[in-house]
C-alpha cells in the first residue's frame, strides 16, 4: 500500500522521512477551529481523523496519516501564533510554567476505512523568560507556524527546562513510536 501524509507541516514531513519509507504528502483542507466545549484531546483526535479521512477518500490502496497538535497553557488551548505579537503573548504566558501539548495521530486505511487513533500528551516546562529573550528568540527563529510558538528542534530548546513524555517526536508533531506500531498493524514493515 502507498503511504500518504495528510499534512502541510514541513516538520511532520521531516519526521516521517526518518522512517526511510516512501510516502507522498497531500495537504488537507480542514477547518481547524475548536468546537464549543471541545477538550484539547477531543479536538486533536477529531482533526487528526478528519485530515486523514479527507485525503483517504478516493485514494484506494493507501494508508493515510493525519495528525494535529495543540498546546494547553493554564487550561486554555493555544494554537499556532501566525504573528509576532501573538507569539510574544504566548511565550510570556508560558514563561516559568509547565505546558502540555496534545498530539493526535490517526492512520486510515483507504480500502477498509479502518481508523487507528491515539492522542499523546507531552509536557514541557519553560524557563523564566525575559522580554529580551523572547524578542531575540522570535527574531532568530520565527516560529509562527508552531503550536505555542516553540520549535524545540531548533533554537526553541533554549527556552525550555524539562521534557516529560514517551516519544520526543511527539513534541515536534508526529509521534513516530506510535506510528510505527500503527503501520505494523496494517502490515507495513519498517525494519
Amino acid at each position: 500500500m502507498k503511504l500518504i501524509l495528510a499534512s502541510s507541516s514541513p516538520y511532520r514531513r521531516e519526521l516521517l522521512e526518518r522512517l526511510k519509507i516512501p510516502f507522498e504528502v497531500i495537504a488537507p483542507d480542514v477547518d481547524e477551529a475548536p468546537r464549543p466545549g471541545e477538550t484539547p484531546s477531543a479536538m486533536v483526535e477529531r482533526l487528526s481523523i478528519d485530515k486523514a479521512r479527507k485525503i483517504a477518500d478516493g485514494k484506494s490502496g493507501a494508508l493515510v496519516i493525519g495528525s494535529d497538535q495543540v498546546a494547553v497553557y493554564n487550561g486554555a488551548i493555544v494554537g499556532k501564533p501566525h504573528s509576532h505579537d501573538k507569539a510574544v503573548e504566548q511565550l510570556r504566558s508560558a514563561s516559568g510554567r509547565a505546558v502540555t501539548l496534545y498530539t493526535g495521530l490517526a492512520l486510515v486505511n483507504a480500502d477498509t476505512r479502518r481508523v487507528q487513533i491515539e492522542v499523546i500528551p507531552y509536557r514541557v516546562t519553560f524557563r523564566m523568560l525575559s522580554d529580551a529573550q523572547i524578542e531575540s528568540y522570535l527574531r532568530k527563529e520565527q516560529p509562527y507556524s508552531c503550536a505555542g510558538s516553540v520549535r524545540s528542534e531548533g533554537l526553541g530548546i533554549a527556552l525550555l527546562e524539562k521534557f516529560e513524555g514517551d516519544d520526543p517526536n511527539t513534541l515536534i508533531g508526529l509521534p513516530l513510536i506510535r506510528l510505527v506500531r500503527m503501520l505494523e498493524n496494517e502490515g507495513v514493515k519498517i525494519i
